[in-house]
């Protein structure tokens, strides 16, 4: 604990040091007239609006159904009523802002969302504790704990005692302003748009103590009062007031992300990156640019090394840097090579072209990517016409036109990645590898999750009985705008004071047993469940940790070994072992048969009576054209279960 709260320490200097905070109270005073939205303003993001609904919006069939909504209509009528004042209406500001994210809200899209002018950008309304979920009694009894604290924010008064000395990690949450904490926390996650009941009260935990105020109103109340149970039993009200962090310093995406359109959680997203700063002692075990996006490290369980990889986020500036930092840290000598866990618990998503392209190190299958779909629109066509060539649209369009004649709802699916950019590398990792999920893995997450199923990579443990099921790629309004830019009469307009504009545009469709299911709404259901623990929260999730390393106990454990040296004189000299030898005191279940390709043609083959191939080595002529080498190890079942790719 006294490392966590080192770590706590350092974090807050830092957030002290790159940006202002100050009281809610205070922030909201700040809020004058320049900030005002004029009639004009505000009808011009209702119309825009209307437009991408209308227009762009790839789950609006979907969620109109599942949901029994029209936020076409109520914008409609927002339109209306602001035409009709003779001022606009909605005097306060904070009103129209109020109305536009509840509209947004109803779809239960995290995607597809407004996002307040100046001064709310960068801004985010925080407590200096994080509450979260854990069970007892064998997932019988349900209870709510502060599992961090900052203490230098705690408010501390003339009149404060032992409600502030007392109030410390690992206390039980009682009432939150006088509602029971599952009440009030069902409340907060109704106004927040996760798409099923999992995702809704899974975000309404996660947003209770940090609210980014470019997605989310300010809280109404100025502080909140949190009656909790001390580890010493006494119950005891705490009074704390609402601060507010300029996350300015460091912006929300990259404008990487932005101009690749990319599949990410903007709210969790910055949730996530005020987390960090409060919270999260600096990991040092990847590369620096890498160490916000994962770290890894070995879990030591019943005598045996695992390797754990955080995956915190899927938004990187380059996706071949990131993979390739992936595959250095769990290919390193240092690293267990007999089990590997992947924990992308609250990872908001990002580059879905990084998520993909991950898959192929952890199988020797060939990773099928998922599908994407536009809905049927006469815009949608313009757009995959009139869109820049290097964003690759035009193969959309004729399934677009056709339309016209079928009245299908959406057009045909394509991959965002191509099937050979997600097999170049090939496995690399060849042992058994499991992923931990919750309902606050989104976006980019629910596409890997769901690929790590669909081509059978591994088996998915949830915390959660859900992901948060969203299933899109999504485009900001500026790429919209790009994408109609050489049309003389773009219907897409500059929009006023910062405001702005998110919209899943192309849908994601899953492949493999589960081919033709949505991922939006649906999301992944986990092989396994895992209710949280007291003992997770406060001891770095060892129950978790534990019940993952007994499912991959149970699976085979293999060894591929290939050693290709450089060409010379045409010739190259390759090596190569497979099978049996002790790891962790387990004997790596059988390899009969190894084969070996050179251009996609067979080349060679190996086989095994006692389930091991010892060190063999052969010489290879270079041919025209490719030299691709390929070596597949397969079981006395002939599946296969081990691969090798070198170009």
């Amino acid at each position: 604990m006294a490392d966590k709260e080192t770590g706590a320490r350092a974090k807050l200097q830092e957030v002290e040091s790159s940006a202002d905070t100050m009281p809610l109270s205070k922030f909201l005073k700040t809020i004058d007239q320049k900030y005002k939205l004029s009639k004009r303003d505000r009808l011009r993001i209702v119309q825009q609006a209307l437009l991408l609904l209308e227009m762009n919006y790839v789950h609006l069939p979907l969620k109109r159904a599942m949901h029994a909504i029209d936020p076409i209509q109520r914008l409609r009528l927002l339109k209306f009523r602001l035409m009709e004042s003779k001022d606009g209406g909605l005097q306060n500001g904070m009103q129209f802002h109020k109305r536009m994210l509840e509209i947004f809200a109803s779809t239960r899209d995290l995607h597809t969302i407004y996002l307040l002018p100046a001064p709310f950008r960068d801004q985010v309304a925080f407590l200096p504790f994080l509450i979260e979920q854990y069970f007892e009694n064998n997932a019988k009894v349900e209870k709510f704990m502060v599992s961090r604290v900052v203490e230098e924010f705690l408010q501390r008064t003339p009149n404060s005692g032992r409600e502030v000395d007392l109030f410390e990690a690992g206390v039980e949450v009682l009432y939150w302003n006088g509602v029971p904490i599952r009440r009030a926390i069902e409340i907060n996650g109704e106004a927040q748009a996760g798409s099923n009941l999992e995702a809704r009260f899974a975000r309404g935990v996660d947003n209770l103590t940090i609210r980014p105020l470019e997605t989310s109103m300010p809280p109404d109340e100025s502080w909140v009062a949190l009656t909790y149970r001390s580890r010493k039993g006494e119950i005891l009200t705490l009074k704390q007031e609402w601060s507010v962090y300029n996350s300015g310093a460091t912006p929300l995406a990259t404008q990487s992300t932005k101009k690749k359109r990319a599949a990410i959680d903007i709210k969790k997203t910055k949730i996530n990156q005020l987390k960090r700063k409060l919270y999260t002692p600096r990991q040092v075990n990847v590369r620096k640019d890498f160490e916000d996006i994962f770290y890894a490290e070995i879990k030591r369980v019943d005598r045996r090394d695992i390797g754990y990889i955080r995956l915190f986020s899927f938004d990187v500036d380059d996706p071949e840097k990131f993979v390739a930092e992936f595959r250095k840290v769990i290919t390193s000598d240092a690293f267990p090579q007999e089990g590997l866990i992947i924990d992308v618990r609250g990872n908001g998503g990002g580059k879905i072209r990084a998520g993909e392209r991950l898959l192929q190190l952890f199988t020797p299958h060939r990773i099928k990517p998922e599908l994407f779909e536009f809905i049927n629109t006469p815009l949608n066509l313009d757009i995959c016409r009139l869109a820049p060539k290097q964003w690759n649209l035009a193969r959309w369009a004729d399934s677009i036109a056709e339309s016209v004649v079928t009245g299908a709802t959406y057009s045909s699916g394509f991959p965002l990645n191509s099937e050979e950019s997600c097999n170049d590398i090939g496995q690399v990792y060849y042992g058994p590898v499991i992923l931990i999920t919750d309902a606050l893995s989104y976006s980019t997450t629910d596409i890997f999750a769901a690929g790590f199923q669909d081509n059978g990579v591994g088996e998915v443990l949830g915390t959660s009985d859900n992901t948060g099921a969203g299933g899109a790629n999504v485009w900001w309004y500026e790429d919209l705008m790009n994408a109609v830019r050489t049309a003389p009469n773009s219907p897409f307009k500059p929009l006023p004071k910062g405001a702005d504009l998110l919209v899943a545009v192309r849908r994601s469709i899953r492949v493999g047993r589960q081919a033709g299911r949505p991922l939006e709404e649906l999301g992944i259901a986990p092989d396994h469940r895992h209710h949280m623990t007291k003992r997770d929260l406060l001891k770095a999730n060892d129950d978790l940790i534990r019940k993952a390393v007994r499912i991959l106990n149970q699976k085979p454990i293999y060894s591929l070994w290939v050693q290709p040296s450089p060409w010379k004189n045409g010739y190259r000299d390759v090596a190569v072992r497979a099978g049996s030898k002790i790891q962790a005191g387990r004997k790596i279940h059988n390899i009969a048969r190894l084969d070996i390709c050179v251009a996609d043609r067979p080349y060679k083959t190996y086989e095994s009576e006692d389930g091991s191939i010892k060190t063999r080595r052969l010489t290879l002529k270079r041919r025209r054209g490719k030299n691709d080498l390929l070596v597949q190890a397969f079981d006395r079942a002939n599946n296969l279960v081990a691969a090798y790719r070198h170009e």
